[in-house]
């Protein structure tokens, strides 16, 4: 079901991401950081439970979940969140909350590239991977 996601993926474009950090609300700094990351994304399946990794100079995260169970992740910018993620029509869809906020994270396989969409109120970014 979710095979066609399974590999390491490397960043390709990124469209509007400083942006969304900063309706995120991460710190100057780390936007500047993060935004000339290319990181890798590593996409794998133990059974029920799929693992996220992402890999770059700036930092390492990874997180392991089932669809549809709420787990907690501490992202890149130390954001303490609470997720939920489901496949809806192949795309997984990233539900991420903390402080009375939201934002969601869609992750679909377009044309053999990884295309991550992310929004949050009326700010999205678009960041693209390339199979590595």
């Amino acid at each position: 079901m979710c095979d066609h996601f399974v590999g390491t993926w490397k960043l390709l474009s990124s469209e509007n991401f400083e942006d969304y950090m900063k309706e995120l609300g991460v710190g100057f700094a780390t936007r500047k950081m993060a935004g000339v990351a290319k990181p890798n994304v590593t996409i794998s399946i133990n059974g029920d439970v799929i693992t996220i990794k992402t890999e770059s100079t700036f930092k390492n995260t990874e997180v392991s979940f089932k669809l549809g169970e709420e787990f907690d992740e501490t992202t890149a910018d130390d954001r303490k969140t609470k997720n939920v993620i489901t496949l809806d029509n192949g795309v997984l869809v990233q539900v991420q909350k903390w402080d009375g906020k939201e934002t969601i994270i869609r992750r679909k396989v377009v044309d053999g590239n990884l295309v991550v969409e992310c929004t949050m109120n009326n700010v999205s970014c678009k960041r693209t991977y390339e199979k590595a």
